[in-house]
Order: C-alpha cells, then structure tokens, then sequence
C-alpha cells in the first residue's frame, strides 16, 4: 500500500514527513531524561512530606559534619596511627577523596549545572535546613568523596567496608534529607565516587606494587 500523497505546485509530496532516525532517538532520550527527572523530584518531596523529628537533628548533624570530607580525613588520621596497612588505606583513602571532589567540583558540577531543590516550595522542616550551597546540585560532592574514600579504604582493608559504606550511605541520605539534593544527585554522586576510588587504587598499585598487591612473587632460581 502506497504512502498518501498531496498536490503541492504541480508535484506530489507525502502527507507525512519521515523522522530523521537521530531526531526520533533525541526525542526519546529526551523523554526518558524528562521522566527520570519527575520521578528525582517526586522521590525529593517524598521524603520532604516524611515527619522524621528523631532523625532530623542528627542527619544535619552529619551533613554538616561531612563538609569538606572532614569525617574522612579524621578517619585517615586514625588509621594513618596504625600499621602499616592502616597507613596504606589511609594514604589511597585520600587520594580517592582527592580525585572524586575534582571531578564533581571541576567536571561535574560545571557541565551538567543542575539548580538546587527549591527547600522552601517542598516545604523541608527548618529542623533540617544545613546552609545551602550555592554550587550546582549534581554531582553530590559529599557522597562522591565520602563513597571514595569508603571504597578505597575498604578495598585495603576489607574489614573496614561495612562501617565506612554504611557511613557513606548515611551521609549521601543526608544530602537529600536536609534538602540540598536529589535523590539523582546522590545516585551520580555516588557512582562517581566508586570510580574515583578505583583510579587511586589502580594509580597506587602502579606506583607502590609491593604495597598494594601489585606485585608478581619472584619464581626461585635453581642453583
């Protein structure tokens, strides 16, 4: 069956016009992004809308407390007193910090510059209100770096890697709780951070294979 055509100055044209295949993939890219982003801001006033009073306090607590990966670098200081692994995880728990705040703070938060949460229009308690940033929203800077540094960390000494990840969870949940950030912005900061983590590791393997497992064991030479 033939397209329907129309009369146009002599010619024949079809009635419709077809969609460029890259125009129709743009247009559902754009529609996933658009529905990923009512659904963001629906789980955001979701827990807006949730009386939590028990939480409230210690949640700001902790989101302010985790400003300038303060936590993490008080934990590096500690485990930097112990063995010899303990420095180790300290020194690459670090350096995870190091990569994931540059790439949220330079790459990150300049490319994609996502407004804040309008706290105020989602009405967030005043119990939980933290002084808002004025960066751009996405990546969360905070889950990116304490995330790195719990991974990082817990990769050397895997004994540490479900106190550290619960602590990054909580402090990512803290971001959202306070009103700072979406849900999506914690996501992204969040996956960021387990490949920062996954830089410094390989970065100091490289540099310090004897220290960091890098190392192949020196078959013996027969005499």
């Amino acid at each position: 069956m033939s397209e329907p055509t129309t009369t146009d100055q002599g010619g024949t044209r079809p009635l419709t016009t077809p969609v460029p295949p890259a125009d129709g993939l743009r247009r559902v890219v754009s529609a996933v992004f658009s529905d990923l982003r009512s659904v963001d801001g629906a789980l955001y006033a979701a827990v807006a809308a949730t009386p939590t009073p028990a939480l409230d306090r210690a949640l700001r607590r902790l989101s302010h407390a985790a400003d300038h990966s303060k936590i993490s670098f008080a934990l590096a200081g500690a485990l930097a007193l112990g063995g010899s692994r303990s420095r180790r995880a300290a020194l690459v728990g670090v350096g995870a910090i190091a990569v994931a705040s540059a790439s949220a703070n330079i790459l990150g938060k300049r490319l994609v510059r996502r407004d804040r949460p309008d706290r105020e229009a989602a009405r967030v308690t005043v119990d939980r209100h933290v002084p808002m940033p004025t960066s751009a929203s996405f990546p969360s800077g905070h889950t990116a770096s304490a995330v790195a540094f719990a991974t990082a960390v817990g990769t050397v000494l895997p004994a540490a890697s479900v106190p550290l990840g619960a602590l990054a969870g909580a402090v990512g949940y803290s971001r959202i709780h306070t009103g700072v950030h979406y849900p999506g912005d914690v996501a992204a900061g969040a996956v960021l951070g387990i490949a920062s983590a996954a830089t410094a590791l390989a970065v100091a393997s490289a540099r310090l294979p004897h220290s960091y497992g890098g190392s192949r064991q020196q078959p013996v030479r027969e005499r």
